[in-house]
């Protein structure tokens, strides 16, 4: 018996959000880090809870980032 390939649609789908530990790698900080943007709700991108996982769609991600790049750079004095 060969293995069974998964269909195409179901890739689809799971590739489309990031686990916090991905989240965490992206942006180089820890998921502790992620988690605290998550509850103060004012930074970072905007996750969704399934079941006892939050997940971080990539169009979430992609809206973090534009925020990110539209923001202007505050130097210190």
């Amino acid at each position: 018996m060969g293995r069974v390939a998964a269909a195409p649609h179901a890739l689809e789908r799971t590739e489309r959000f990031l686990t916090t530990e991905e989240v965490a790698a992206r942006y180089r900080t820890s998921p502790a880090t992620v988690r605290w943007w998550r509850q103060s709700g004012t930074y970072g991108p905007k996750g969704i809870k399934v079941g006892r996982r939050v997940l971080y769609a990539l169009e979430e991600i992609d809206k973090f980032e534009q925020s990110l790049v539209a923001e202007p750079v505050q130097e210190s004095a």
